[in-house]
């Protein structure tokens, strides 16, 4: 499903990646390894294509994402569900209205946005936390509200850069576990992370990267 063929990306006052190249098949959970500023991050935003890729290609279902026009890669994006290490939650908006906002964004009728957020919000067990603010919750809380936006629109890849980078290690196992869910589903997730101990006993498949390359 996602394809990197000797790509590089060059970032100004930041590791980039160097000619790399692999293949992620479709519904697969793949943790991406590496230190601190291995690149990791680079391509996460490879793949959402925020930052420009200097020499290589990367095909999405067999479409070069580099030749995307404006529309086509707003149509791509809505197809992908992003999960941040910082949250990146609205704090004046209730857990509903976070969850709610890329349903609205893709024009749903707000019956149809209810009912989605609600049977999301059982999924991740926080139901009657719906009408509170995102400050009022505890970290591994808001990353549930996190996953819970990504999602909700059903999104064919997710891609969680850190997730579970502020949490402890019982928030971080239920985060992954709602992942490795949403996998089981025939969602592909790419999960960046630098905590090797606390995915040893799940990795299935991985790349593992360092200083910018393919390590293994």
């Amino acid at each position: 499903m996602i394809e990197f063929h000797k790509v590089t990306v060059r970032r100004q006052n930041k590791k980039g990646i160097k000619g790399i190249s692999f293949n992620i098949k479709k519904g697969r959970f793949v943790y991406l390894m590496g230190p601190t500023g291995a690149g990791k991050s680079t391509i996460i935003k490879s793949i959402l294509r925020s930052v420009h890729i200097n020499e290589g290609k990367i095909l999405v279902s067999g479409n070069d994402i580099s030749k995307f026009k404006k529309n086509e890669l707003a149509k791509y994006r809505r197809d992908i569900g992003m999960i941040f290490q910082d949250f990146k939650l609205i704090n004046d908006r209730s857990v509903f209205e976070n969850i709610a906002l890329p349903l609205y964004l893709l024009g749903t009728s707000k019956d149809i946005v209810e009912q989605k957020v609600n049977n999301v919000l059982s999924k991740v067990g926080l139901i009657n936390k719906k009408s509170v603010f995102p400050f009022e919750l505890s970290g591994g809380e808001q990353q549930k509200v996190c996953v819970a936006r990504a999602i909700v629109k059903k999104p064919s890849i997710i891609l969680a850069d850190e997730p579970t980078g502020n949490l402890d290690p019982s928030a971080s196992d239920d985060i992954i576990d709602l992942l490795e869910n949403e996998s089981n589903n025939g969602t592909t997730i790419i999960m960046a992370t630098h905590n090797y101990p606390l995915i040893e006993n799940r990795i299935k498949y991985f790349i593992e990267i360092n200083d910018g390359k393919l390590v293994a």
